[in-house]
């Protein structure tokens, strides 16, 4: 089969379906979305791969934490031998004289042993390790390995879903997320107030790139935080040198306050507004989304930010629909061209989060 692997959090794969589907008709594209519920993860089924994956960039997907695109589908392995099967699909001849290519030195930088990040996968976690660790010498006997990890070139990968059935996929590195089930491993600091923190942490590391980082958190950099306590966010943002104007009713911890940074504000974060422009705003209010894109829109239309993060609480039903509205109110509201990234990040659960900033 050919078509594109895309992981996604467990009872999310409707979603994820239903955004690749539309994104590829967008495209032009024909295809269908296969998967399972609870199963962390949709294959979508294309004849055109290749094309389908260059027009559905990794970034631009809301529900997809990894995008691979399908080599081969293997179904009922042999538990003594599966490495000679998934060499086929690659391409070289085995000992029993399957058909193949001379496949080209060093063809893949590095690989990727998986399992979904689901309770059916993460017993696989085992056999992915022990896989990994046999199929690695192999490739690189066959010459289809580098010896040594090469982020330039593509990355192959393997994902079990089950002990006798496994994807075999191409990641490029550009395109696609650079961890392991695409998941970051963040670590919570003893010093955070709440585990609210590693959502823009991995924000932060998600939605922007390495450029953008450096240029947009910078020392002396003025943010607002609505709706800021217990000051999980705030804290984010002074590690990263910004001053916060921290606005919410509730109490902050103190060692957030004790940095010097912070300004906390006893206010409403759906009626405060800046008396001058900011550089960020943020805002992880638990309200409904519709209400949340409209006065993100109000911020980025008056000017009162240069760019926002946010996170929009997702109902029940027909996430995927709500997803689009709440993006497309933002984009429409907003009066002015804007970049908009969004991400269901492996720290967040019912919700998404979004980047917003004037487009340059």
């Amino acid at each position: 089969m050919t078509g594109l692997l895309c992981y996604c959090r467990a009872g999310f794969e409707p979603e994820l379906a239903a955004e690749l589907t539309a994104r590829a008709a967008e495209a032009g594209f024909a295809g269908y979305a296969r998967t399972e519920r609870s199963s962390g993860f949709v294959v979508f089924a294309c004849d055109e791969a290749n094309a389908l994956s260059r027009a559905l960039s990794w970034r631009g997907l809301v529900f997809a934490r990894q995008k691979l695109r399908v080599i081969a589908e293997l179904r009922g392995l042999d538990p003594k031998d599966r490495i000679g099967p998934m060499l086929a699909a690659l391409g070289v001849v085995n000992d029993a004289g399957v058909a193949g290519r001379d496949p080209p030195c060093g063809a893949y930088g590095s690989l990727f042993v998986e399992h979904p990040d689901s309770d059916a996968g993460k017993p696989l976690a085992g056999l992915a390790r022990a896989f990994g660790n046999a199929l690695r010498p192999a490739l690189r006997k066959t010459g289809l390995l580098t010896k040594h990890d090469d982020p330039s070139l593509p990355r192959l990968h393997v994902c079990f879903v089950d002990g006798d059935h496994a994807f075999v996929a191409i990641a490029d590195p550009a395109d696609s997320a650079p961890w392991p089930l695409g998941i970051p491993r963040l670590r919570l600091h003893p010093d955070a107030p709440s585990r609210s923190a590693l959502k823009l942490d991995e924000a932060l590391l998600t939605l922007l790139d390495d450029g953008e980082r450096a240029r947009l958190l910078r020392n002396g950099m003025h943010a607002a935080d609505l709706g800021a306590a217990p000051g999980g966010w705030t804290w984010v943002l002074t590690r990263h040198g910004l001053r916060v104007s921290a606005i919410d009713n509730g109490p902050l911890r103190q060692h957030v306050l004790d940095t010097g940074l912070v300004e906390h504000l006893r206010a409403d974060g759906f009626h405060w507004q800046p008396p001058r422009a900011l550089d960020w705003m943020v805002c992880d209010m638990v309200e409904q989304p519709r209400r949340v894109a409209e006065r993100m829109a109000t911020w980025l239309r008056e000017g009162w930010c240069r760019q926002a993060i946010f996170n929009l609480k997702l109902p029940m039903k027909k996430r995927w629909d709500e997803t689009r509205l709440c993006l497309d109110l933002v984009a429409e509201q907003a009066g002015r061209p804007l970049a908009i990234r969004a991400r269901q990040l492996y720290h967040d659960r019912e919700e998404i989060t979004v980047f917003a900033a004037a487009a340059a």
